[in-house]
């Protein structure tokens, strides 16, 4: 009996082949919906402690009809690791998934024809001097990385999500010098002015790879595959040689209900894929959001000649702006619409221009539990970095959610709405709108506090004029906005009816929510409500994000109670602190969360404000308050 061996050809001869490869999708959201896992959770760990539950992902896409798969290695260098305590274990959990992936290959019987690609991605702290990572230990770290996966005995080198194009270089050239023989794959990652990090065209990217040498170059997630395409036809023109790859998200991402979702239909990336092989790319793929069926819908479209013979491509003009994603709502909207409780953090920017450890800390709130973080503006009136650059770093580097706060205090009409147009161009549109604290009290006492639209009318300037597409003027804004407005609230006030026509005037204005003043005394809660219901012949409905503030010591607590307005703290809770002594700051973040329990079914949601920016008592509360 006769048996035909069969031989894998070589990935660089595959390459010759006129058919595109196609890579498998999306690796981490698949992980966390099968493994039931929270979105921080290390998915690269999990090759060392659920090998199975990764090895059944690449099947299926291997199932699918992937050429290529991707080890689950993306952000398994030390410095990623190092957050989850396991910078020791590199080159142990590289190895795993590489033993993993081929374990696939033959499950599925693909041995002999796909292929395992090593993948890698980003350090995630940057490298200066736009990061604390030096450009040596940058080296080291993908170095480390990369020795581990050829060790392993990877087919070719995968690089992904690289939105510093320098940084991407710098491990081209790693791999480069550690196995000279060996395919790259190299993918930027651009914004949605198709530009990197650093401010570079796809076409400059694509000729600094070109000549650096690698394989095969192009771009991976950021946008949807309309942007991709874009993407694309620009590096082909710039380096009409270069063999291209794309491998895009599933559309940008819609936060829907608490979950990040992305609306690109698996047939809809079937004829992505035709698009994308017209215009050059020898490698297609997913990204984001995409999944076996995706794949398996690109698949049937590359083997279909005849849809290959008949595509025409459509660009896109540099005019067309479908606004879809400015229309999509918040999160902190779906939330309050499906009353769903909220925890939210306030975080003081930094009084520098380095933000890292702000996001170290905002790493530390969302781990725990906070579903999006509140930047303050300037508080207590001390020069700090522009919350819009803190709120937008947050969002951008993080993709956590932000509620701007946004006082009227020190700016005129004229800037506010020009300021109000600038956040919303960068994504941010959940704003809390106050008055602000007054320059005398910080920094620089001279400065002018000048004013001239007040917290309830600006409300009203912005649900009613701007959200409807024009200025207060009532000329054109071109589109209209999509702001998410909250206001200022004391449900524990010393005069409640100068309170309640204060508030009158934010409700007629349009105000979405509220974010409450610390109450330490919740029977208080009940008194306004009454009082509410008294005034107006209706019960409260506002959503209202209750302020808790941990109380760290005695002299904290006295400060409170008796030099901020609006704030009393019973007896009770003062003597509790005083005699828990040097445990004060425990017994504050005991406190807290009873008060927390306490208000929950009066209010939709948590706001707290820690003292003294301290990240970790607060990050206690809400996990207590999440559970």
């Amino acid at each position: 009996m006769n048996e035909t061996i069969q031989t894998k050809l070589a990935f660089r001869e595959r390459l010759a082949l006129p058919k595109p490869l196609l890579t498998d999708g999306a690796m981490g959201t698949i992980l966390q919906q099968r493994g039931n896992l929270r979105i921080s959770a290390c998915f690269d760990e999990l090759n060392l402690t659920q090998p199975d539950l990764v090895r059944s992902v690449h099947v299926d896409y291997l199932r699918a009809g992937a050429d290529i798969i991707e080890t689950n290695t993306f952000s398994a260098n030390r410095i990623k690791l190092a957050q989850f305590n396991l910078a020791n274990h590199v080159r142990d959990i590289n190895k795993a998934a590489v033993a993993i992936a081929h374990d696939a290959l033959v499950e599925a019987g693909r041995e002999h024809d796909a292929y395992v690609a090593g993948s890698l991605g980003p350090l995630g702290e940057g490298i200066a001097p736009f990061g604390t990572i030096s450009e040596a230990d940058a080296h080291t770290a993908f170095h480390e990385q990369i020795q581990a996966l050829v060790d392993a005995g990877v087919d070719l080198m995968l690089f992904e999500t690289f939105a510093n194009d320098d940084e991407l270089l710098i491990a081209v050239e790693e791999a480069q010098a550690i196995a000279p023989e060996l395919p790259i794959v190299a993918h930027a990652t651009f914004s949605r002015d198709s530009r990197t990090y650093l401010g570079r065209t796809p076409a400059r990217v694509a000729q600094a790879l070109y000549k650096k040498g690698v394989t095969v170059l192009g771009v991976n997630c950021g946008g949807g595959p309309a942007h991709i395409s874009e993407l694309i036809h620009a590096m082909h023109e710039a380096v009409p040689n270069a063999l291209l790859s794309a491998m895009p998200n599933a559309g940008y991402p819609q936060a829907m209900g608490g979950r990040v979702m992305y609306p690109a239909e698996p047939a809809y990336f079937g004829e992505t894929a035709i698009t994308l092989q017209a215009q050059g790319a020898q490698i297609v793929g997913g990204c984001c959001g995409t999944t076996p069926e995706h794949i398996a819908a690109m698949r049937v479209a590359l083997d279909d000649e005849t849809r290959v013979a008949t595509v025409a491509i459509v660009e896109q003009p540099d005019d067309v702006d479908t606004g879809e994603e400015d229309l999509r709502p918040t999160l902190l909207q779906e939330r309050l619409k499906n009353n769903e409780f909220t925890v939210t953090v306030e975080m003081a920017p930094p009084r520098s221009y380095t933000a890292e450890k702000l996001m170290n800390n905002a790493r530390l709130l969302t781990d725990a539990g906070a579903d999006m973080l509140n930047v303050a503006d300037t508080p207590a009136a001390r020069m700090r970095m522009s919350a819009w650059a803190v709120a937008h770093l947050l969002q951008h580097k993080l993709g956590l959610e932000t509620v701007l706060h946004f006082p009227t205090r020190g700016r005129n009409s004229l800037r506010v709405q020009g300021d109000l147009l600038a956040a919303h161009a960068l994504g941010l549109r959940n704003i809390f709108i106050t008055m602000g604290d007054p320059a005398r009290i910080g920094d620089f006492p001279d400065a002018t506090d000048s004013f001239d639209i007040a917290p309830s009318r600006l409300i009203g300037v912005v649900k009613q004029d701007m959200n409807q597409g024009r200025d207060l003027g009532g000329s054109s804004i071109g589109r209209p906005t999509f702001f998410t407005v909250g206001c200022a609230l004391n449900m524990a006030p010393d005069n409640l009816d100068r309170e309640m026509k204060v508030l009158a005037k934010k409700l007629e204005s349009g105000a979405d929510f509220a974010l409450g003043q610390p109450v330490f005394d919740p029977p208080k809660l009940d008194a306004f409500l009454e009082a509410y219901e008294k005034t107006f012949g209706e019960s409260f409905k506002l959503p209202v994000l209750m302020g808790i503030m941990p109380l760290y010591s005695l002299k904290h607590a006295l400060y409170l109670n008796n030099e901020v307005p609006g704030i009393n703290i019973p007896q009770t809770i003062l003597k509790r602190i005083e005699d828990a002594g040097d445990d004060a700051a425990q017994e504050g973040v005991n406190i807290a969360i009873e008060l927390a329990e306490q208000m929950r079914d009066r209010v939709q949601g948590a706001y707290i404000i820690p003292a003294y920016g301290r990240y970790k008592l607060a990050a206690q509360v809400v996990a207590a308050v999440t559970g």
